[in-house]
């Protein structure tokens, strides 16, 4: 018997992903969303969680896909409901709300998944194994893209708790946290901030794991043209490029794998959800938060021309 899923947010992302991935799901069934803007056909719609959750006590699970700052509120609800709750990334607007949510999951017997969908790219697997077999010596990551597409008209984004550039940057930050043998800390941040926003449209990052290996990275908004989503791994015994965001893998400079991207992460992704609520484990992984956090902590920050949603 399929898990009956409520949805919240039906926003860009919960459209282009979370939907047709459920269509397809095996193992779950949409029955509901909330929305304050919005509605999807064939299912039972409400403007809030709240009335979601008492109109249709039915529902196992919950996924919300709202913007990060409101993320901790649903979840709580959701889990003292005793619903399953998957989050969309980032995970919450601070890292003690997603460690709260952990404590609370654990507390009900629910599952939190606070997911990273960048991880369940086709690729990552096999870059972990690669770099996990070899002595790393550097890596770079080029994570560039242009926010006016893929952030149509959303202010939330550049207000605080909205994580600017590092709301796709974190999707870089999980595949590498994922693939390293070490653990990898922040060193020195640059912080470029739009004059008249409160969130950076691009940064530049010095990591450095608990190995000495320095990991540069770039993150910008203002990319035209081809988007950049790659990340740069090199070994005493050769080098690897992960590109479009985990779903190509070049070793050696040959390509040995491609995939469609976004469209399989969110299948595999809830596939893993899945086998969570049955086990009735959580998996929060705050890594990736963490080092945006320590970014904004120590980071030298730049004032640059105005941006215009």
């Amino acid at each position: 018997m399929k898990l009956k899923l409520g949805l919240v947010g039906i926003g860009k992302i919960a459209r282009d992903q979370h939907i047709p991935a459920l269509e397809k799901s095996p193992d779950f069934e949409l029955v509901a969303c909330a929305s304050r803007n919005a509605r999807v056909d064939g299912v039972a719609n409400f403007t809030d969680l709240e009335s979601m959750l008492a109109q249709v006590p039915q529902l196992d699970c919950v996924s919300i896909c709202t913007p990060p700052q409101t993320h901790f509120a649903a979840a709580l609800v959701a889990l003292r409901a005793g619903k399953h709750v998957m989050l969309e990334k980032p995970p919450a607007a601070t890292t003690r709300q997603i460690a709260l949510l952990a404590d609370q999951a654990a507390q009900r017997g629910c599952t939190l998944f606070q997911s990273w969908h960048s991880r369940f790219a086709a690729s990552v697997d096999a870059a972990r194994e690669w770099a996990r077999t070899r002595t790393l010596t550097g890596a770079r990551i080029v994570w560039k893209e242009d926010v006016h597409h893929w952030h149509p008209g959303q202010q939330w984004i550049w207000e605080p708790g909205g994580f600017g550039v590092f709301d796709p940057g974190i999707n870089a930050l999980s595949i590498l946290t994922e693939v390293l043998a070490h653990e990898v800390c922040v060193e020195t941040a640059t912080l470029s901030f739009p004059e008249n926003q409160q969130a950076p449209i691009a940064a530049e990052l010095r990591l450095r794991t608990e190995a000495g290996v320095a990991v540069d990275a770039e993150f910008d908004f203002r990319q035209k043209g081809d988007q950049s989503w790659d990340i740069e791994l090199h070994s005493t015994t050769g080098s690897l490029k992960l590109s479009q965001g985990g779903a190509t893998l070049t070793v050696d400079g040959q390509v040995v794998a491609a995939d469609q991207g976004l469209a399989g992460e969110y299948p595999r992704l809830y596939s893993r959800f899945a086998s969570l609520c049955v086990a009735k484990r959580s998996e929060v992984d705050w890594r990736p938060f963490q080092l945006v956090a320590d970014a904004f902590l120590i980071g030298e920050r730049r004032i640059v021309a105005p941006h215009q949603v």
